[in-house]
């Protein structure tokens, strides 16, 4: 896992562009603090997008319902799946 990136407000509004180059470059996320405390976090796309898929009922259940027929037996093999390519 990553190191968490703390920045302060100002340093974050003073810097915004680089702070978001960086966050879509390097990091999932920065928290942003103000006083010493986490107030706010910028995240990038992907993270995002991953954050909302995995608080998706729909997704979830998904994966739940893959678990099962994988348990069940109810798989596919490399083969059946893409055949020759």
């Amino acid at each position: 896992m990553k190191n968490t990136k703390l920045l302060t407000t100002t340093t974050f509004r003073n810097h915004l562009a680089d702070v978001i180059d960086e966050v879509n470059e390097k990091e999932d996320y920065v928290l942003v603090t103000e006083r010493g405390e986490p107030r706010a976090a910028l995240v990038n796309i992907d993270f995002f997008e991953d954050l909302l898929a995995a608080n998706s009922p729909a997704f979830i259940k998904s994966i739940e319902e893959a678990r099962e027929d994988f348990k069940a037996g109810r798989v596919y093999t490399h083969e059946q799946v893409f055949g020759d390519l």
